[in-house]
């Protein structure tokens, strides 16, 4: 297996930033995970960018026929909610004494 050549990634950071990582021993890997922390948690619709094209707004729309925007009773975050099935809580309940939480 051929290994790829890693590539450089500059960016600017101003002086408040530059503080707080002043004491993080491996700069480089802690940037690396960041960033990759961030890519997992981007809206897989339009990746981060906050707008959809034309395109993806008419598959939302079809999309959003049968599902709704809600806010969660319980941790109170927005949910995309289908219409069509029953909702299903993705809380752990609290386990009775002597029972775990999924029992």
């Amino acid at each position: 297996m051929s290994r790829q050549k890693a590539e450089i990634v500059t960016f600017k950071a101003d002086a408040s930033l530059l503080e707080a990582m002043r004491g993080v021993p491996n700069r480089s890997e802690f940037i690396r995970s960041a960033v990759l922390h961030a890519l997992e948690n981007v809206c897989p619709l339009c990746k981060g960018t906050g707008i959809l094209t034309p395109n993806q707004r008419r598959h939302w729309e079809a999309f959003a026929t049968d599902h709704r925007i809600r806010e969660c009773a319980k941790c109170h975050e927005f949910e995309v909610v289908c219409v069509r099935r029953p909702r299903r809580s993705v809380h752990r309940r609290k386990a009775a004494r002597g029972r775990s939480a999924r029992s």
